[in-house]
């Protein structure tokens, strides 16, 4: 007996065997088995699939032939990789999943500066809103006193001008897209997030190092799952929290 939903979904997709199997990190003869002897996958390989397809998992699998898994077994599967260091993420690879977002473009930093100092990066934001996407760049408040500790638990005190350096990168948007948001906010931050749709990068803050030293999770959202969630809802509160940038943020005068 074969699943012909799952071979159904496929064709509709525009996706191979081959295709799917990179898409979720399994093995193409896995998921051969999955349609032609219609063995149900682990749960998070479930929701991985369907996500890829773009259908309900139930389309595919059937409530009563799906193996049961603890919630938390789905927050691991969102977990598309881990980079020990964020100078070891790909390059390319922050431009390309901004680059796949089509509703919401977000960054919830200290200072970000390597990315405001990306000429592409500039331009992707001017796309992204042009494009009707929501576009909110979150730096950290330069006179606030989670800033100032921040410098201290990294090992220097400039942090201030790094997010000032950061601004004046950013200042040309202000007036040619004030459709882009940008605030300052004042939050003690464990993690720098960069959020593009159902994907997202958390650059974990470590004391005593610098972000980026620190270990990088490269997250999708999937339905069941809950970290990834948990992460989105910090840039909504934090964003929520925040204030408009002034002239003086800038120049510090």
């Amino acid at each position: 007996m074969s699943n012909e939903r799952l071979r159904s979904a496929l064709l509709a997709k525009g996706m191979t065997v081959q295709s799917l199997a990179e898409a979720i990190g399994v093995n193409p003869k896995t998921v051969e088995r999955w349609i032609t002897q219609d063995k149900p996958p682990y749960r998070r390989h479930q929701y991985a699939a369907a996500s890829q397809l773009g259908v309900d998992v139930t389309t595919l699998w059937p409530e009563d032939a799906r193996s049961l898994e603890s919630s938390a077994d789905l927050s691991k599967a969102e977990i598309v990789t881990v980079y020990p260091h964020r100078h070891m993420v790909p390059a390319g690879l922050w431009r390309e999943i901004y680059n796949r977002a089509e509703k919401h473009v977000d960054v919830l930093v200290y200072s970000g500066l390597w990315l405001s100092e990306d000429p592409k990066f500039l331009d992707l934001l001017k796309a992204k809103v042009r494009a009707t996407a929501q576009v909110r760049i979150l730096l950290g408040d330069p006179s606030c006193e989670a800033v100032r500790q921040r410098g201290i638990d990294e090992g220097h005190r400039i942090m201030d001008g790094k997010i000032r350096n950061a601004l004046m990168n950013y200042r040309p948007l202000f007036t040619s897209h004030p459709e882009i948001g940008f605030r300052l906010h004042d939050a003690t931050l464990y993690n720098s997030l960069f959020r593009a749709d159902d994907e997202m990068l958390v650059n974990t803050h470590v004391y005593g190092i610098g972000a980026y030293m620190a270990p990088v999770l490269h997250l999708r959202r999937l339905p069941g799952g809950g970290l990834f969630d948990t992460y989105a809802n910090s840039i909504e509160q934090t964003w929520g929290g925040a204030r408009q940038v002034t002239d003086h943020d800038i120049t510090g005068v």
